[in-house]
């Protein structure tokens, strides 16, 4: 009886070893916790940083680039990319319903959508690299649609940029006389700042350097 009893409490306490040990062995690291046994630090994949009341900037590390953007801005992370939602004042008489950027990546050649409707062609400059332009313009119903795209070439990855805009007819908010001019006159300006927004956007593009990879040569087998 006595064996059996000193049998089961060695047991017990191989186990209570075992639970504790495995923990403390555990080599597992997470954001904000110190690397263990001289592992690299994790390094943030995305981040949204605010630079001052006004700017912000959006790193994303895997895709490999960088921007600065009007803190004003919502940033919405996809698969290829990032979304901005640019905020529309409501206390302005306007019928502009939609601000949109998107900056977003691609295997292969840079190509612009197959459209008629090109208004302007052009190139800017942005640091050493040269990014190609097109601006498209047209009315659908009474609706105005807006867009202006760069995009610009890295190796076999092509980043287009992509700003997009909609102002709604004036039916759709019951404008006349006076009101409806000062829409007009709204819409002009809320488009062309937020152009001008994306536009600066576009020319703080930067490269950054991803999270190294696993060394597959030296990877374990299983």
């Amino acid at each position: 009886m006595k064996k059996t009893l000193i049998a089961v409490i060695v047991v017990v306490l191989v186990i209570i070893g075992i639970i504790v040990f495995g923990r403390g062995s555990n080599n597992g690291n997470t954001a904000g916790q110190p690397p263990v046994n001289g592992s690299a630090p994790v390094v943030p994949v995305i981040e949204n940083t605010k630079v001052s009341s006004k700017n912000s900037q959006y790193q994303n590390a895997e895709l490999g680039f960088s921007v600065n953007y009007p803190t004003v801005w919502e940033a919405d992370n996809t698969d290829a990319g990032v979304t901005f939602i640019m905020p529309i004042d409501a206390n302005q008489v306007s019928t502009v319903a939609k601000l949109q950027a998107d900056i977003t990546t691609a295997p292969g050649k840079c190509s612009f959508p197959p459209v008629t409707t090109i208004k302007d062609r052009g190139t800017i400059t942005v640091g050493s690299n040269t990014l190609n332009m097109i601006t498209m313009s047209n009315s659908v119903q009474g609706r105005g649609y807006f867009d202006r795209m760069y995009s610009l070439q890295q190796g076999n990855i092509c980043y287009l940029f992509h700003f997009a805009s909609i102002t709604l007819a004036p039916e759709s908010k019951k404008l006349s006389g006076s009101n409806l001019t000062q829409a007009q006159n709204n819409n002009k300006a809320i488009v062309s700042t937020a152009d001008g927004d994306f536009t600066s956007m576009v020319k703080s593009f930067a490269f950054v350097q991803g999270p190294a990879g696993i060394d597959e040569s030296k990877a374990p087998t299983h």
